[in-house]
């Protein structure tokens, strides 16, 4: 039976600006041109402050014969563009995977995967063939010296090393699979390129692959294209690869302040890769998944881009999905990490919603981040459209100062219960805000756990029909269930609710993607080795979960110090901000 406990204690919910336009929804972006078919469309910023973004595109889809590369530029920050130029005409043969170097002198290299054999077909591991063939043949560069107005008609082929996964290929490597999905990195007098090899062709369409890292230690000063050398990293017959799986590609380096390399790279197996070199990639860490610290959690990613940069002050941002998906799909919605460098280390924030699409079968991959000007910027493709988007200050920063333990302070509190609530204390409660687009909530709860076994319901809002919201404990766990009076949900964070203690729980409902979220103890729930993610969809149907005003406190279940609701969503690092006041 259910009782109402009196006397009410009113709480107000904190009034929000109506959100027009949320910037993370990914059709708020500024489109960038193309053919059709649209990919890694990579920015330089030049000298006169124009972007330069080149892509792979083409009239079809990917891997069609037209596939080719292409640039363009922008004068205002991606607003607008102007008409696309050949780097290489419409294939055949296919130009792919084109990615971007601007030089200290102003010329501007482009790297691709150049079908220079002209091959209509190629063998798969299984005895049959694929007419796809622009991951294939040479790895090679042009260049322009006008701001990417005009490119070099010759092209410069970069001598890629032969490891063992070429020479096993059903070609006995005399055909190279490979392509690159890495923006070059300058660090100091050296360049530094990601590439993936690929052993063969076949279920997946790659079947099996690995890492290398190609090397210049003269692009940046011999200015003969002819005269430029390479060296393919790291030493030896293997390049990097992942601990379990065939899978280790789409290699990413950037650098350290002590001088380290740092790559990040994709598998099969619901994790991304990480390794370190001291040595300018002659030699790296042995596979490892990622985590969020030495030692830490284990970074959760399907098979799909994970890219980290690093900006002028240092510090890094992390592009994932934060989910252990072991396959192409679930790329909606994109999260960010800030990292921060400890003791020749990065460690990472919790993950923060970047971009998302209403429709969750949208893919959204290959970015590329800008700093202009103060403004941080990043790009996206979907495939069939690209788009550029800026990114607040105040995200980015939050996220660093996660990172960095630095305390904050909470923020538009709408309610704050303390002390002597012990759970029976009844409130009443206004509306929440509707779960849509610009729109959401967050309730915060402190509680002091009982030092036995602790199940049973802590808050409820339901009415007669069912309608409301309710919080409960159950197998060392949150449950937090929601209704409309039609349809009813339930999500769960991971199970890290310990006996006798003091535990910071937030749960964030997010309107615009559409997520419901779990932050404990500063950590955003993840699913553990239980679920592959710890965030949920919230139904597409579901908007007002208001019920009673009347809210009902059990008692036996522990204590409750801190309640606080919120009409928004807060972000993350916001929580663990509050978290950390409150004394996590």
């Amino acid at each position: 039976m259910r009782c109402v406990f009196a006397p009410f204690v009113s709480i107000v919910l904190v009034a929000v600006a109506s959100a027009s336009a949320d910037w993370r929804d990914v059709r708020n972006g500024y489109v960038i041109p193309d053919e059709g078919y649209c990919d890694q469309p990579y920015v330089v910023v030049l000298g006169d402050g124009a972007w330069l973004c080149t892509m792979t595109t083409g009239a079809g889809e990917e891997g069609a014969t037209k596939q080719h590369i292409v640039s363009t530029r922008s004068p205002d920050q991606g607003k607008t563009w102007g008409p696309l130029i050949d780097i290489e005409p419409p294939g055949p043969p296919e130009a792919s995977w084109v990615t971007p170097l601007l030089m200290p002198s102003g010329r501007v290299y482009a790297f691709y995967t150049y079908n220079a054999d002209n091959l209509r077909s190629v063998k798969l591991s299984n005895g049959g063939e694929t007419k796809r063939v622009d991951t294939l043949g040479q790895f090679v560069f042009k260049y322009s010296d006008d701001g990417g107005l005009t490119w070099s008609a010759e092209r410069f082929t970069i001598p890629v090393r032969a490891f063992a996964i070429d020479r096993e290929n059903v070609y006995g490597g005399s055909v190279r699979f490979m392509w690159s999905v890495a923006k070059p990195l300058i660090f100091e007098n050296d360049v530094y390129i990601g590439l993936s090899k690929v052993g063969n062709f076949g279920q997946g369409f790659i079947e099996r692959s690995e890492g290398v890292v190609l090397h210049s230690a003269n692009l940046l000063s011999e200015p003969d294209p002819a005269k430029v050398m390479w060296e393919t990293l790291p030493d030896g017959d293997v390049g990097l690869r992942a601990p379990e799986g065939p899978i280790a590609e789409e290699q990413n380096v950037t650098f350290l302040s002590d001088g380290a390399l740092f790559c990040t790279y994709r598998t099969t197996q619901g994790h991304p890769c990480h390794a370190y070199s001291r040595d300018g990639g002659k030699t790296w860490t042995p596979p490892a998944y990622m985590t969020y610290a030495p030692g830490g959690r284990l970074v959760k990613h399907p098979r799909a881009a994970n890219f980290v940069r690093r900006f002028g002050n240092g510090k890094y941002l992390y592009w994932f999905h934060n989910h252990g998906g072991k396959t192409y799909e679930g790329r909606n919605p994109v999260w960010i990490s800030g990292g921060v460098e400890k003791d020749g280390a990065i460690h990472w924030s919790q993950p923060e919603i970047l971009l998302y699409d209403i429709d969750p079968k949208t893919r959204m991959s290959y970015p590329d981040f800008i700093e202009d000007g103060g403004k941080f910027f990043v790009t996206e493709t979907q495939k069939t459209v690209a788009r550029v988007h800026e990114i607040p200050v105040d995200l980015l920063d939050g996220m660093w100062a996660h990172a960095e333990s630095r305390v904050g302070v909470p923020r538009d509190s709408a309610v704050d219960v303390r002390g002597d609530a012990d759970m029976t204390t009844g409130m009443s409660l206004p509306a929440l805000p509707p779960i849509a687009p610009g729109s959401g909530f967050t309730i915060e709860l402190r509680l002091t756990l009982p030092s036995g076994p602790a199940n049973g319901t802590i808050l409820d809002t339901r009415d007669d029909a069912g309608k409301g919201i309710v919080v409960s404990i159950a197998n060392s766990a949150i449950a937090f269930a929601l209704a409309d009076g039609a349809a009813s949900e339930v999500y769960e964070s991971d199970p890290v609710l310990k006996s006798g203690a003091t535990q910071n729980v937030t749960i964030i409902v997010d309107g615009g993607p559409r997520v419901a979220m779990f932050v404990i103890d500063g950590r955003l729930s993840d699913g553990g080795e239980a679920r592959a993610q710890g965030w949920y969809r919230v139904g597409e149907t579901i908007a007002d979960i208001n019920g009673r005003a009347a809210i009902d406190v059990a008692g036996g279940v522990g204590k409750l110090d801190v309640l606080r609701v919120y009409a928004r969503a807060l972000r993350v690092n916001e929580a663990i901000e509050n978290q950390r006041a409150d004394g996590e």
